[in-house]
Protein backbone atom coordinates (compact mmCIF):
# COMPACT_ATOMS: atom_id res chain seq x y z
CA UNK A 1 0.00 0.00 0.00
CA UNK A 2 1.28 3.46 -0.92
CA UNK A 3 1.45 4.78 2.60
CA UNK A 4 4.70 6.71 2.18
CA UNK A 5 3.23 8.59 -0.79
CA UNK A 6 0.37 9.80 1.41
CA UNK A 7 2.55 10.87 4.34
CA UNK A 8 2.80 14.56 3.31
CA UNK A 9 -0.99 14.68 3.12
CA UNK A 10 -1.46 12.97 6.46
CA UNK A 11 1.07 15.14 8.30
CA UNK A 12 -0.43 18.51 7.35
CA UNK A 13 -3.52 20.16 8.85
CA UNK A 14 -6.53 20.92 6.65
CA UNK A 15 -9.01 21.80 5.44
CA UNK A 16 -8.33 19.80 2.30
CA UNK A 17 -9.39 19.88 -1.31
CA UNK A 18 -9.47 16.34 -2.73
CA UNK A 19 -9.94 16.00 -6.48
CA UNK A 20 -10.37 12.80 -8.48
CA UNK A 21 -10.27 13.81 -12.13
CA UNK A 22 -10.76 11.98 -15.41
CA UNK A 23 -8.04 13.42 -17.64
CA UNK A 24 -8.51 11.16 -20.65
CA UNK A 25 -7.59 13.10 -23.80
CA UNK A 26 -8.85 11.01 -26.69
CA UNK A 27 -10.88 13.62 -28.58
CA UNK A 28 -9.87 16.39 -30.93
CA UNK A 29 -11.04 19.02 -28.45
CA UNK A 30 -9.03 17.52 -25.58
CA UNK A 31 -7.53 20.87 -24.59
CA UNK A 32 -10.96 22.46 -24.40
CA UNK A 33 -12.26 19.56 -22.32
CA UNK A 34 -9.30 19.95 -19.98
CA UNK A 35 -10.16 23.61 -19.47
CA UNK A 36 -13.81 22.77 -18.80
CA UNK A 37 -12.83 20.11 -16.26
CA UNK A 38 -10.52 22.54 -14.46
CA UNK A 39 -13.16 25.27 -14.35
CA UNK A 40 -15.98 22.98 -13.23
CA UNK A 41 -13.84 21.44 -10.49
CA UNK A 42 -12.72 24.82 -9.22
CA UNK A 43 -16.30 26.09 -9.16
CA UNK A 44 -17.42 23.01 -7.23
CA UNK A 45 -14.69 23.44 -4.64
CA UNK A 46 -15.48 27.14 -4.23
CA UNK A 47 -19.16 26.29 -3.69
CA UNK A 48 -18.14 23.79 -1.00
CA UNK A 49 -16.28 26.52 0.87
CA UNK A 50 -12.71 26.17 -0.37
CA UNK A 51 -10.56 29.28 -0.18
CA UNK A 52 -9.62 31.16 -3.32
CA UNK A 53 -5.91 30.33 -3.14
CA UNK A 54 -6.54 26.59 -2.95
CA UNK A 55 -9.08 26.76 -5.78
CA UNK A 56 -6.54 28.61 -7.90
CA UNK A 57 -3.83 26.04 -7.22
CA UNK A 58 -6.16 23.20 -8.21
CA UNK A 59 -7.26 25.02 -11.36
CA UNK A 60 -3.68 25.60 -12.48
CA UNK A 61 -2.69 21.99 -11.74
CA UNK A 62 -5.57 20.58 -13.76
CA UNK A 63 -4.57 22.72 -16.73
CA UNK A 64 -1.07 21.23 -16.65
CA UNK A 65 -0.61 17.94 -18.42
CA UNK A 66 2.03 15.75 -16.82
CA UNK A 67 4.92 14.37 -18.85
CA UNK A 68 4.28 10.75 -19.72
CA UNK A 69 0.49 10.92 -19.62
CA UNK A 70 -0.87 8.44 -22.10
CA UNK A 71 -3.82 10.59 -23.07
CA UNK A 72 -6.42 7.82 -23.00
CA UNK A 73 -8.00 6.20 -19.96
CA UNK A 74 -6.11 8.41 -17.51
CA UNK A 75 -6.93 9.67 -14.06
CA UNK A 76 -5.34 11.93 -11.48
CA UNK A 77 -5.84 12.65 -7.83
CA UNK A 78 -4.87 15.95 -6.26
CA UNK A 79 -4.76 16.96 -2.62
CA UNK A 80 -4.42 20.66 -1.86
CA UNK A 81 -4.48 22.78 1.28
CA UNK A 82 -3.82 26.43 2.11
CA UNK A 83 -3.21 27.38 -1.51
CA UNK A 84 -0.72 24.60 -2.25
CA UNK A 85 -0.86 21.31 -4.15
CA UNK A 86 0.57 18.84 -1.65
CA UNK A 87 0.16 15.69 -3.77
CA UNK A 88 -0.64 15.28 -7.47
CA UNK A 89 -0.30 11.72 -8.68
CA UNK A 90 -1.71 9.55 -11.48
CA UNK A 91 -4.33 6.87 -10.97
CA UNK A 92 -4.22 3.46 -12.69
CA UNK A 93 -7.16 4.65 -14.80
CA UNK A 94 -9.93 7.23 -14.76
CA UNK A 95 -11.90 7.30 -11.49
CA UNK A 96 -15.23 5.47 -11.60
CA UNK A 97 -16.89 8.67 -10.41
CA UNK A 98 -14.86 11.87 -10.78
CA UNK A 99 -15.49 14.25 -7.89
CA UNK A 100 -14.12 17.08 -5.79
CA UNK A 101 -14.44 17.30 -2.01
CA UNK A 102 -13.61 19.88 0.63
CA UNK A 103 -13.28 18.90 4.26
CA UNK A 104 -11.19 18.68 7.41
CA UNK A 105 -9.41 15.49 6.31
CA UNK A 106 -8.36 14.42 2.82
CA UNK A 107 -10.50 11.90 0.90
CA UNK A 108 -7.73 9.32 0.60
CA UNK A 109 -9.81 6.13 0.69
CA UNK A 110 -10.75 6.19 -3.02
CA UNK A 111 -7.06 6.55 -3.88
CA UNK A 112 -6.13 3.51 -1.78
CA UNK A 113 -8.97 1.53 -3.37
CA UNK A 114 -7.76 2.50 -6.85
CA UNK A 115 -4.11 1.57 -6.39
CA UNK A 116 -4.71 -1.60 -4.38
CA UNK A 117 -2.23 -3.30 -2.09
CA UNK A 118 0.67 -2.59 -4.49
CA UNK A 119 3.09 -5.27 -3.22
CA UNK A 120 6.82 -4.65 -3.59
CA UNK A 121 8.52 -6.94 -6.10
CA UNK A 122 12.25 -7.54 -6.61
CA UNK A 123 12.94 -8.00 -10.34
CA UNK A 124 16.19 -9.82 -11.18
CA UNK A 125 17.44 -9.74 -14.78
CA UNK A 126 20.27 -12.22 -14.98
CA UNK A 127 22.68 -14.01 -17.27
CA UNK A 128 25.75 -16.20 -16.76
CA UNK A 129 27.94 -13.28 -15.70
CA UNK A 130 25.72 -11.50 -13.17
CA UNK A 131 22.40 -9.77 -12.57
CA UNK A 132 20.73 -6.38 -12.45
CA UNK A 133 18.21 -5.66 -9.69
CA UNK A 134 15.16 -3.40 -9.73
CA UNK A 135 12.49 -2.83 -7.11
CA UNK A 136 8.94 -2.32 -8.32
CA UNK A 137 6.59 -0.90 -5.71
CA UNK A 138 4.91 2.15 -4.30
CA UNK A 139 7.54 4.56 -5.65
CA UNK A 140 7.45 3.04 -9.14
CA UNK A 141 10.53 1.25 -10.48
CA UNK A 142 13.85 1.91 -8.76
CA UNK A 143 17.31 0.62 -9.56
CA UNK A 144 18.56 -1.69 -6.80
CA UNK A 145 22.13 -2.35 -7.96
CA UNK A 146 23.79 -5.29 -9.63
CA UNK A 147 26.14 -8.18 -9.00
CA UNK A 148 28.93 -9.48 -11.19
CA UNK A 149 30.45 -12.94 -10.98
CA UNK A 150 33.55 -14.41 -12.57
CA UNK A 151 33.89 -13.37 -16.20
CA UNK A 152 36.09 -16.23 -17.43
CA UNK A 153 35.56 -18.80 -18.66
CA UNK A 154 31.90 -18.28 -19.59
CA UNK A 155 31.54 -19.93 -23.01
CA UNK A 156 32.01 -23.54 -24.01
CA UNK A 157 33.64 -24.64 -27.27
CA UNK A 158 32.35 -27.16 -29.77
CA UNK A 159 35.46 -29.36 -29.82
CA UNK A 160 35.30 -32.85 -28.36
CA UNK A 161 38.90 -33.61 -27.38
CA UNK A 162 40.00 -34.05 -23.76
CA UNK A 163 41.39 -30.54 -23.28
CA UNK A 164 38.26 -28.93 -24.61
CA UNK A 165 36.15 -31.18 -22.41
CA UNK A 166 38.20 -30.04 -19.43
CA UNK A 167 37.67 -26.42 -20.49
CA UNK A 168 33.90 -26.98 -20.73
CA UNK A 169 33.94 -28.35 -17.18
CA UNK A 170 35.63 -25.16 -16.02
CA UNK A 171 32.93 -23.16 -17.81
CA UNK A 172 30.26 -25.17 -16.00
CA UNK A 173 32.01 -24.45 -12.71
CA UNK A 174 32.01 -20.73 -13.50
CA UNK A 175 28.26 -20.81 -14.16
CA UNK A 176 27.66 -22.66 -10.90
CA UNK A 177 29.86 -20.19 -8.99
CA UNK A 178 28.14 -17.16 -10.50
CA UNK A 179 24.70 -18.59 -9.79
CA UNK A 180 25.67 -18.86 -6.14
CA UNK A 181 26.94 -15.27 -6.11
CA UNK A 182 23.73 -14.04 -7.70
CA UNK A 183 21.53 -16.02 -5.30
CA UNK A 184 23.34 -14.54 -2.31
CA UNK A 185 22.96 -11.03 -3.73
CA UNK A 186 19.25 -11.69 -4.34
CA UNK A 187 18.82 -12.67 -0.71
CA UNK A 188 20.52 -9.48 0.50
CA UNK A 189 18.56 -7.25 -1.89
CA UNK A 190 15.29 -8.91 -0.87
CA UNK A 191 15.96 -8.24 2.80
CA UNK A 192 17.02 -4.63 2.20
CA UNK A 193 14.10 -3.55 0.00
CA UNK A 194 11.30 -5.28 1.92
CA UNK A 195 10.03 -7.09 -1.15
CA UNK A 196 7.18 -9.59 -1.00
CA UNK A 197 8.06 -11.48 -4.19
CA UNK A 198 10.97 -12.10 -6.55
CA UNK A 199 10.83 -12.43 -10.34
CA UNK A 200 13.78 -14.01 -12.17
CA UNK A 201 14.21 -12.99 -15.81
CA UNK A 202 16.76 -14.63 -18.11
CA UNK A 203 17.57 -17.90 -19.86
CA UNK A 204 16.01 -20.98 -18.34
CA UNK A 205 19.29 -22.56 -17.24
CA UNK A 206 20.47 -19.47 -15.39
CA UNK A 207 17.06 -18.94 -13.81
CA UNK A 208 16.95 -22.49 -12.50
CA UNK A 209 20.53 -22.40 -11.20
CA UNK A 210 19.84 -19.25 -9.20
CA UNK A 211 16.42 -20.42 -8.01
CA UNK A 212 17.88 -23.67 -6.65
CA UNK A 213 20.50 -21.77 -4.63
CA UNK A 214 18.10 -19.43 -2.88
CA UNK A 215 17.25 -20.08 0.78
CA UNK A 216 14.17 -22.26 1.12
CA UNK A 217 11.87 -19.48 2.45
CA UNK A 218 12.66 -17.33 -0.62
CA UNK A 219 11.99 -20.10 -3.13
CA UNK A 220 8.30 -20.06 -2.24
CA UNK A 221 8.21 -16.33 -3.06
CA UNK A 222 10.23 -16.59 -6.29
CA UNK A 223 8.71 -16.74 -9.76
CA UNK A 224 10.36 -17.12 -13.16
CA UNK A 225 9.50 -15.30 -16.38
CA UNK A 226 10.14 -17.08 -19.66
CA UNK A 227 10.33 -13.78 -21.48
CA UNK A 228 13.00 -11.09 -21.69
CA UNK A 229 16.53 -11.11 -20.41
CA UNK A 230 19.40 -9.01 -19.13
CA UNK A 231 20.66 -7.76 -22.49
CA UNK A 232 19.58 -4.29 -23.67
CA UNK A 233 16.42 -4.48 -25.77
CA UNK A 234 15.37 -7.82 -24.30
CA UNK A 235 12.34 -6.38 -22.48
CA UNK A 236 8.83 -6.98 -23.77
CA UNK A 237 5.21 -6.45 -22.83
CA UNK A 238 5.15 -10.13 -21.87
CA UNK A 239 7.67 -9.43 -19.10
CA UNK A 240 5.44 -6.63 -17.79
CA UNK A 241 2.49 -9.01 -17.89
CA UNK A 242 4.37 -11.68 -15.95
CA UNK A 243 5.42 -9.19 -13.26
CA UNK A 244 1.87 -7.84 -12.99
CA UNK A 245 0.53 -11.36 -12.54
CA UNK A 246 3.04 -12.08 -9.77
CA UNK A 247 2.10 -8.89 -7.94
CA UNK A 248 -1.60 -9.69 -8.31
CA UNK A 249 -1.06 -13.11 -6.74
CA UNK A 250 0.85 -11.56 -3.84
CA UNK A 251 -1.87 -8.98 -3.32
CA UNK A 252 -4.62 -11.60 -3.16
CA UNK A 253 -2.66 -13.78 -0.75
CA UNK A 254 -1.77 -10.85 1.51
CA UNK A 255 -5.37 -9.65 1.70
CA UNK A 256 -6.58 -13.18 2.43
CA UNK A 257 -4.05 -13.56 5.25
CA UNK A 258 -4.98 -10.21 6.80
CA UNK A 259 -8.70 -10.95 6.53
CA UNK A 260 -8.19 -14.32 8.21
CA UNK A 261 -6.19 -12.72 11.04
CA UNK A 262 -8.94 -10.18 11.56
CA UNK A 263 -11.67 -12.80 11.57
CA UNK A 264 -9.92 -15.03 14.11
CA UNK A 265 -8.35 -12.27 16.18
CA UNK A 266 -5.11 -14.21 16.11
CA UNK A 267 -1.98 -12.61 17.49
CA UNK A 268 1.72 -13.52 17.33
CA UNK A 269 2.35 -17.26 17.08
CA UNK A 270 -1.28 -17.87 16.16
CA UNK A 271 -2.46 -17.23 19.73
CA UNK A 272 -5.96 -15.87 19.96
CA UNK A 273 -6.99 -12.84 21.98
CA UNK A 274 -9.41 -9.92 21.59
CA UNK A 275 -7.10 -8.14 19.19
CA UNK A 276 -9.50 -7.30 16.42
CA UNK A 277 -11.87 -4.35 16.54
CA UNK A 278 -15.03 -3.68 14.54
CA UNK A 279 -17.73 -1.05 14.77
CA UNK A 280 -17.17 2.69 14.79
CA UNK A 281 -16.97 3.20 18.60
CA UNK A 282 -14.35 0.46 19.05
CA UNK A 283 -12.32 1.65 16.08
CA UNK A 284 -12.40 5.26 17.26
CA UNK A 285 -11.16 4.21 20.68
CA UNK A 286 -8.35 2.12 19.18
CA UNK A 287 -7.31 4.97 16.88
CA UNK A 288 -7.17 7.46 19.74
CA UNK A 289 -4.95 5.08 21.69
CA UNK A 290 -2.67 4.35 18.69
CA UNK A 291 -3.49 0.64 18.91
CA UNK A 292 -4.34 -0.02 15.26
CA UNK A 293 -1.77 -2.24 13.60
CA UNK A 294 -3.68 -2.89 10.36
CA UNK A 295 -6.83 -1.10 9.24
CA UNK A 296 -9.13 -3.03 6.91
CA UNK A 297 -11.31 -0.95 4.59
CA UNK A 298 -14.02 -2.15 2.24
CA UNK A 299 -14.83 0.73 -0.15
CA UNK A 300 -18.60 0.14 -0.15
CA UNK A 301 -19.19 -0.84 3.47
CA UNK A 302 -22.10 0.72 5.32
CA UNK A 303 -19.89 2.34 7.98
CA UNK A 304 -17.36 3.95 5.65
CA UNK A 305 -19.44 7.07 5.01
CA UNK A 306 -20.74 7.32 8.56
CA UNK A 307 -20.14 10.71 10.16
CA UNK A 308 -17.57 11.01 12.93
CA UNK A 309 -15.89 14.03 14.46
CA UNK A 310 -12.27 15.02 14.13
CA UNK A 311 -9.81 17.62 15.29
CA UNK A 312 -6.64 19.03 13.78
CA UNK A 313 -4.55 16.13 15.14
CA UNK A 314 -4.87 12.65 13.67
CA UNK A 315 -5.70 11.02 17.02
CA UNK A 316 -8.45 13.51 17.83
CA UNK A 317 -11.51 11.48 16.86
CA UNK A 318 -14.92 11.00 18.41
CA UNK A 319 -18.26 9.41 17.71
CA UNK A 320 -19.82 12.67 18.91
CA UNK A 321 -18.55 16.21 18.64
CA UNK A 322 -18.86 16.68 22.39
CA UNK A 323 -15.97 14.23 22.91
CA UNK A 324 -13.41 16.41 21.14
CA UNK A 325 -12.98 19.17 23.79
CA UNK A 326 -11.75 16.48 26.19
CA UNK A 327 -9.09 15.65 23.58
CA UNK A 328 -7.94 19.26 23.30
CA UNK A 329 -9.95 20.25 20.20
CA UNK A 330 -12.34 23.16 20.68
CA UNK A 331 -13.54 23.30 17.06
CA UNK A 332 -14.44 19.74 16.00
CA UNK A 333 -15.49 19.09 12.41
CA UNK A 334 -17.52 16.32 10.82
CA UNK A 335 -15.76 13.83 8.53
CA UNK A 336 -16.29 10.44 6.95
CA UNK A 337 -15.34 7.53 9.18
CA UNK A 338 -13.15 5.81 6.60
CA UNK A 339 -11.02 8.87 5.87
CA UNK A 340 -10.73 9.86 9.53
CA UNK A 341 -9.61 6.36 10.50
CA UNK A 342 -7.18 6.08 7.58
CA UNK A 343 -5.59 9.41 8.53
CA UNK A 344 -5.21 8.31 12.13
CA UNK A 345 -3.91 4.85 11.23
CA UNK A 346 -1.31 6.13 8.78
CA UNK A 347 -0.14 8.80 11.23
CA UNK A 348 0.50 6.10 13.85
CA UNK A 349 2.43 3.88 11.44
CA UNK A 350 -0.31 1.33 10.79
CA UNK A 351 -0.82 -0.56 7.56
CA UNK A 352 -3.92 -0.15 5.40
CA UNK A 353 -5.49 -3.04 3.51
CA UNK A 354 -8.36 -2.55 1.07
CA UNK A 355 -10.63 -5.60 1.02
CA UNK A 356 -12.80 -5.70 -2.09
CA UNK A 357 -14.25 -9.19 -1.59
CA UNK A 358 -17.51 -8.73 0.39
CA UNK A 359 -17.12 -12.20 1.89
CA UNK A 360 -13.77 -11.27 3.45
CA UNK A 361 -14.63 -7.68 4.34
CA UNK A 362 -15.37 -6.64 7.94
CA UNK A 363 -18.98 -6.02 8.85
CA UNK A 364 -19.78 -2.44 7.95
CA UNK A 365 -16.65 -2.22 5.81
CA UNK A 366 -14.22 -1.16 8.55
CA UNK A 367 -12.17 -3.26 10.95
CA UNK A 368 -8.76 -3.34 12.57
CA UNK A 369 -6.15 -5.75 13.79
CA UNK A 370 -4.82 -4.24 17.00
CA UNK A 371 -1.31 -3.94 18.29
CA UNK A 372 -0.12 -6.08 21.15
CA UNK A 373 0.64 -4.24 24.35
CA UNK A 374 2.47 -5.18 27.53
CA UNK A 375 -0.88 -5.83 29.24
CA UNK A 376 -2.16 -8.21 26.59
CA UNK A 377 0.82 -9.89 25.00
CA UNK A 378 0.60 -13.59 25.79
CA UNK A 379 3.55 -14.94 27.67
Amino acid sequence: MRISLLQPVIDRPGPWASVYADISHSTEDAEKQQELTASATTAQLFALGADEATCGAVHEALLTRHAGESGEHSGRVLFAAHGEIVLDTPLPGPPATPFAAWGPVPRVTPFLAAVGDDPVCLVVRLDRAGADFAVLGERGTEDAGQVSGADWPLHRTASGDWSEGHFRAKVENTWEHNAGEIADAVRKAFEECGAEAIVLIGDARERHLVHDRLPEPLRALTYESEHGGRAPGAESTLVDRDIAQVRAVQEREHIAQVADRFRTGAGPGGKSAPHAAAGIPALIEAAREHRIDTLLVSPHGSDTARQVWVGSEADQLGVRGTELPYLGETRPAAARADDALVRSAVASGADIVVVRDPERAPSGGLGAILRWTDDTTPG
